[in-house]
């Protein structure tokens, strides 16, 4: 995998991101996304895969695991649920522990605030019952 920005075409960085964010996010997660993409959000699709995906999540500054938990702390910080219970489940798949998990969330409720942090245990007690 080649680092985003070194002369990657289009379908190159689409066809990179693809492949992140199917390991990260899950095949079947992906497979209904880009089932539901219609007139509407088709393109939004293809975007976010090539840039988030093919671009950022590719790039070799950080590894996974400290994306992940860079995202997990923007997306409670700014109140993002939805997305936060996807990535909380990504933040396993890239190996963080439910503790580390825990201490994210601790340590953003520090700079996010109590009730972001109150929110964001109950959708990580939701997310891994199973594992509690």
């Amino acid at each position: 995998m080649r680092p985003a920005g070194e002369g990657l075409s289009d379908q190159e960085r689409y066809d990179q991101g693809m492949g992140v964010r199917r390991e990260v996010l899950s095949g079947e997660h992906v497979d209904r996304s880009t089932a539901a993409a219609n007139e509407l959000t088709a393109e939004w699709q293809d975007f976010i895969t090539r840039v988030a995906w093919g671009d950022v999540w590719s790039r070799p500054g950080l590894d996974r695991r400290s994306r992940s938990i860079a995202v997990l702390s923007s997306l409670i910080a700014h109140g993002h649920h939805e997305e936060l219970a996807m990535h909380l489940r990504a933040a396993r798949r890239n190996g963080l522990t439910l503790a580390e998990i825990k201490e994210v969330i601790l340590q953003s409720a520090i700079y996010s605030g109590v009730p972001a942090a109150n929110t964001a245990y109950r959708i990580a007690s939701e997310v891994f019952a199973d594992e509690l």
